[in-house]
């Protein structure tokens, strides 16, 4: 159920010929699903709709760069805007524009190499680059640090159960009888794209079969239990990235440094 400004709206007034598919179905999935998705108003339900949008493309582009698939071991990073760690993680070089560092990943993919939990993080910052202003981008996300599911504190996001899968969700695929000897195929982070259709870094684009199959290419010797689509859900907080955007009907508001940002279970509260 979609609620925009305390009242439920028709899916079908909200959806258009002149939006791309994915939206659509982000809509009607939204409308079908038993939670009730909530909004401030028409313009924040139409930038969490780009921003999820916003992820699907950024993981097709990633996808396009050709970045590597491998483990923190062999971590690789284009070193002219990031600082390879010890420990495989990509650390932000002083002076270096956030949006330009995130960019050079997409633009020349085939000078990195990371693994599945890092490409979502890489793929939600490209997402949040292109849904709000740079200016903005630059001054929130100055302490980048690229590792596993480390983000910087204004990049929220959360993980809960559920099956209500959308479109530009982060999703993962348990390997319950993964071969040790590649434990990072114990499981896959993906990104629906919609129209099941799922991108995993190191996988490609494949259906949910598809991904299924993939893993269980990769598992112990006679196994017996196959790979599977966990009932799970990792989305960024689109009320908090909401505050940073641009819209034709509203001031951008800036969030002050020193503001308190506090969490009480999967909702954000800033004082």
């Amino acid at each position: 159920m979609i609620v925009i400004g305390n009242r439920v709206v028709d899916a079908n007034t909200l959806k258009s010929s002149d939006f791309e598919p994915e939206k659509n179905e982000m809509i009607d999935k939204m409308n079908r699903y038993q939670e009730n998705y909530s909004f401030l108003d028409i313009q924040h339900f139409e930038f969490t709709l780009h921003l999820r949008y916003a992820t699907i493309q950024a993981a097709r582009q990633l996808l396009a760069s050709k970045a590597k698939f491998t483990t923190f071991e062999g971590a690789r990073c284009n070193e002219q805007f990031w600082q390879l760690t010890e420990q495989g993680g990509f650390k932000l070089r002083p002076g270096v524009d956030p949006s330009v560092a995130i960019s050079d990943i997409f633009q020349n993919g085939r000078e990195y190499g990371f693994e599945c939990a890092t490409s979502i993080v890489i793929i939600f910052y490209k997402a949040v680059l292109d849904s709000i202003d740079v200016a903005q981008f630059n001054r929130i996300y100055q302490g980048l640090y690229l590792r596993d599911w480390q983000s910087d504190n204004d990049l929220p996001f959360f993980t809960r159960r559920g099956n209500d899968y959308i479109p530009g969700d982060c999703l993962y695929f348990d390997n319950p009888q993964f071969n040790p000897q590649t434990p990072h195929w114990q499981g896959e982070n993906v990104i629906d794209l919609g129209n099941d259709l799922y991108f995993g870094h190191g996988i490609g684009i494949k259906t949910a079969d598809g991904i299924i199959e993939s893993l269980n290419k990769r598992r112990k010797p006679y196994p017996t239990e196959s790979a599977f689509l966990l009932s799970q859900v990792t989305r960024l907080d689109h009320l908090y990235l909401y505050r940073f955007s641009l819209s034709r009907n509203r001031v951008p508001q800036f969030i002050d440094t020193r503001t308190i940002v506090g969490k009480i279970g999967f909702q954000y509260y800033y004082i």
